[in-house]
C-alpha cells in the first residue's frame, strides 16, 4: 500500500468514532461541531505558528481554503442535527450518498473524469449500505427535516472534497488544514452565537467527548485524508470513506451494545468490495461478447 492509501486507512479509523460520540448525545449537535473545529484550530494554529510551517497562499486559494472550512462546518454541523433529530442510521445512510454528488461533480468540474470502475464500485457498495442498514429501515424512513438535513449534509460533503481537490494540487496539507479549520471554527461559532447555544455547562464525560472529536476525529483524521485527498482521486476517497459505516456499526456493537445480524456482515462484505472495485485500474466489461465464426 502507498503511503496516502495508508493514511486513508488511519484516517477513516479515526472519524469511524464520530458517530458513536455523536450518539451519546452529551451536548447539542452544532455546539458539538463548534467544539469539534475549535479544539483542533487551538493545536494546529499554535504548532503552525512555532514550527513556522504555515505557507500563506494566494489570495484565491487563501479564500478557497476558507470556503472549504465554511462548507465543512455546515456539513458537520447540519450532520449531528441530523443524527439527534431522527436516527444515527438514517443520517449516515444519506450523508453517505456522497460519492454520487462527488462522481457527478468530478464529471461536470475536474479535469479527472471518474472511470467505469468507480460507477460500478459505488453502485455495488451503495447496495452493501442498505445491505448493512436493513431493508426495514427504507420503510420507516420519514421525509422531515432531519431527512433533508442528513442529504444535504452529503452534497456539502460532496462540494467540500471536490472543492479541497483543486485546493490540495496547491496547497501543502497543513496550510489548508489551518485555514479550513479556522475559518469552520469561525463560522460555526457566529451561528451557535446567533440562535443562543450555551457553551459551557457540559458534564466532564460531555469535554472529554468534545476534546476527542476535536484531536482525533478532526485533526488527526482529516490531515490524514486530505494528504490522501492530495495523492489520490477526489473520487476514491469519497468512496472509501462509505468504509467508517462498517467499523462505526462495530464501535457501536462494542460500546453501545447494539446488535450485528448476519445481513450486516454481509451488508459490509458488499460494501467493501464495491470500494475496492473503484481502486481496480483496469476496465472491467460490463459485457463480453463472443465471435463465432462463420461456416
Amino acid at each position: 500500500m502507498t503511503k496516502p492509501r495508508i493514511a486513508l486507512v488511519i484516517g477513516i479509523v479515526c472519524i469511524s468514532i464520530f458517530p458513536v460520540l455523536v450518539r451519546l448525545s452529551l451536548t447539542p449537535g452544532l455546539i458539538s461541531a463548534f467544539y469539534r473545529m475549535a479544539f483542533a484550530s487551538a493545536v494546529i494554529v499554535p504548532y503552525v505558528l512555532l514550527a513556522k510551517k504555515f505557507v500563506i497562499p494566494s489570495r484565491k486559494l487563501f479564500l478557497l481554503s476558507s470556503l472549504c472550512g465554511l462548507i465543512f462546518g455546515l456539513d458537520v454541523g447540519v450532520w449531528n442535527i441530523a443524527i439527534q433529530g431522527s436516527s444515527a442510521t438514517q443520517a449516515t445512510l444519506l450523508t453517505n450518498l456522497s460519492p454520487v454528488w462527488v462522481g457527478i461533480g468530478a464529471f461536470l468540474f475536474l479535469k479527472d473524469k471518474p472511470l467505469r470502475n468507480f460507477w460500478i464500485g459505488t453502485v455495488i457498495a451503495l447496495i452493501g449500505m442498505v445491505l448493512l442498514v436493513g431493508l426495514r429501515f427504507f420503510l420507516k424512513m420519514e421525509f422531515n427535516i432531519p431527512f433533508f438535513f442528513a442529504v444535504l449534509s452529503g452534497m456539502l460533503y460532496a462540494v467540500y472534497m471536490l472543492v479541497s481537490k483543486f485546493v490540495l494540487g496547491e496547497v501543502d496539507v497543513v496550510s489548508f488544514m489551518t485555514i479550513s479549520v479556522m475559518s469552520s471554527t469561525i463560522t460555526l461559532g457566529l451561528i451557535c452565537v446567533a440562535i443562543g447555544e450555551p457553551f459551557s455547562g457540559f458534564s466532564n464525560e460531555g469535554w472529554l467527548v468534545l476534546v476527542i472529536q476535536g484531536l482525533v476525529c478532526q485533526l488527526l483524521a482529516w490531515l490524514l485524508i486530505s494528504y490522501a485527498t492530495k495523492h489520490m482521486r477526489a473520487t476514491r476517497v469519497s468512496v472509501s470513506l462509505l468504509g467508517q459505516a462498517i467499523l462505526a456499526s462495530i464501535l457501536a456493537w462494542i460500546f453501545l451494545n447494539e446488535s450485528i445480524t448476519l445481513q450486516m456482515i454481509i451488508g459490509g462484505l458488499v460494501l467493501l468490495l464495491g470500494i475496492r472495485i473503484t481502486f481496480y485500474t483496469k476496465p472491467i466489461p460490463l459485457f463480453r461478447f463472443s465471435k463465432k465464426e462463420k461456416s
